[in-house]
């Protein structure tokens, strides 16, 4: 079995990521079979809960006050709305419910009491439940450490030295430190990026390699290509070649054997070969619903036949095993 490293090079990644395709996948399956024998993968439902009028300026996103996009802001849902959506999911057969915050950081007061609600609601379900709400600090996080809370999601989004490139309004140091405040609590980390801003294939090296030298690894690593939104500030980026969604999700599962590696946004636009291939390059995780926030998503039914036909099975939540 090949070993789990936590020493991987931007030279090494590189290597990787330039590896002939069907040499790099062979690999990763067989990394993959490794460590993750069961034909299984993890259905994921996300809920915008707060939705638009993000302080934030991130370039790619429909969400921010700086952009002109058709995405407006909305109030916040309240608990009980949320739970409903969560028990549609749990009946459409997920395991984890995502819930997302368009907020810069978590704010306290009736805003955080409700979201620690909706996380404590979301478990008695005996789903798995993860929060993505921007930067929050260590008291907050051990507060959704206490209520139950699975993961919390903060992207990375790209490699430190393009990350200005594409947000301005917080630092790369920021993010890390938000999941060092997630690490520290107990929560399982969410973290993984975007390719297609503009990035070179080194950002990308080097965007693998700060989550690959984390100890332990993310245990969830989303692998998104952009949706690009009009109004937003890279609404002209080319459309990522799908072929590059799957070497990312090859070298994903290459560096991070246990992690689950989550197929996340522009899967809408990929064909069923190419998501087969994702698969077979390691994924294991994929968002299911109709909406991830404010993008569409593949239909449920088109999800369910394509995993049946490919012999997987949705995993089943280790919540619910727990409270079993």
């Amino acid at each position: 079995m090949s070993e789990i490293r936590h020493d991987w090079t931007t030279a090494e990644i590189l290597a990787l990521l330039e590896t002939p395709l069907l040499d790099l996948v062979h690999r990763a399956q067989t990394v993959h079979r490794q460590y993750n024998p069961k034909p299984e993968v993890q259905l994921a439902t996300l809920l915008s809960v707060k939705t638009g009028g993000c302080l934030e300026d991130c370039g790619y996103c429909a969400q921010s006050v700086h952009h002109d996009t058709p995405v407006k802001a909305e109030p916040v849902m309240d608990v009980a709305a949320v739970l409903e959506k969560a028990a549609q999911a749990k009946a459409a057969g997920s395991s984890r419910f995502c819930m997302g915050w368009a907020w810069r950081e978590i704010r306290e007061g009736k805003a955080f009491e409700d979201m620690l609600a909706m996380v404590r609601g979301v478990r008695e379900l005996g789903l798995e439940a993860c929060v993505t709400a921007g930067m929050l600090n260590q008291p907050q996080a051990q507060r959704l450490a206490a209520a139950g809370l699975t993961a919390y999601n903060h992207n990375l989004d790209t490699g430190p030295e393009f990350y200005r490139e594409i947000i301005s309004t917080r630092t790369y140091g920021d993010r890390l430190q938000t999941l060092e405040h997630v690490r520290q609590s107990g929560v399982t980390l969410c973290t993984g990026g975007i390719i297609g801003l503009g990035e070179t294939l080194g950002d990308r090296a080097r965007m693998l390699e700060i989550l690959a030298t984390m100890q332990p690894h993310p245990e969830s690593v989303p692998i998104n290509a952009l949706v690009a939104v009009a109004g937003t500030k890279l609404e002209n980026n080319q459309k990522v070649d799908p072929l590059e969604l799957v070497r990312m999700c090859a070298v994903a599962r290459i560096l991070m054997p246990k992690a689950k590696v989550r197929l996340s946004a522009g899967r809408e636009s990929l064909n069923k070969e190419a998501q087969v291939l994702c698969f077979m390059a390691g994924a294991n995780s994929i968002f299911y619903g109709e909406k991830l926030l404010t993008v569409g998503n593949n239909a449920n039914e088109e999800d369910l036949a394509l995993l049946a036909e490919l012999g997987l099975s949705p995993l089943a939540p280790a919540a619910m095993e727990a409270l079993a």
